[in-house]
């Protein structure tokens, strides 16, 4: 996957928590087992706030102009975004453990390719930048894991 644009790659960054925001939907609308259907709603609700949060970086009120306005050229040799993509199009697990390592995965290969962005940032607002979305991926899947263990206990 090549992109253009910082900003091409967070909206593809956002379009992506969308998809599994309605995957997870559509899995707990369709759910037999009430627990699973909760879950699985706690994650589509959780994708959709990743996702306003990253489309917030385009209002005016963000001063990210500067980063998402950088130009880069990355080689398709960096595998994470495929995964992604098809960790989005999977079918959902019926156990809320294997709901929880799926979700975690994407959660870890999304930090992975933003680390990889910060490596090859070309200034230190970049980096800054692709970094702070890293660790806030690494603080979405410890919570995610947190809440997901709950939902086992009830």
């Amino acid at each position: 996957m090549r992109y253009n644009q910082v900003k091409d790659f967070v909206e593809w960054a956002a379009d992506y928590h969308g998809r599994m925001a309605r995957q997870y939907r559509v899995a707990a609308d369709s759910s037999d087992h009430q627990r699973l259907a909760m879950a699985l709603t706690y994650l589509a609700d959780s994708e959709l706030r990743m996702k306003t949060g990253l489309e917030a970086l385009f209002s005016d009120g963000f001063n990210h102009k500067e980063v998402l306005e950088i130009w880069f050229d990355d080689p398709n040799d960096f595998p994470q975004p495929p995964v992604l993509d098809a960790l989005a199009q999977q079918t959902i697990a019926d156990s809320i453990d294997e709901l929880t390592r799926v979700a975690v995965e994407s959660h870890r290969k999304l930090q992975d390719l933003y680390e990889h962005r910060a490596s090859r940032a070309k200034i230190e607002p970049e980096e800054a930048f692709f970094n702070a979305l890293a660790e806030g991926h690494h603080a979405e899947a410890r919570k995610l894991v947190a809440s997901m263990q709950e939902f086992e206990d009830i």
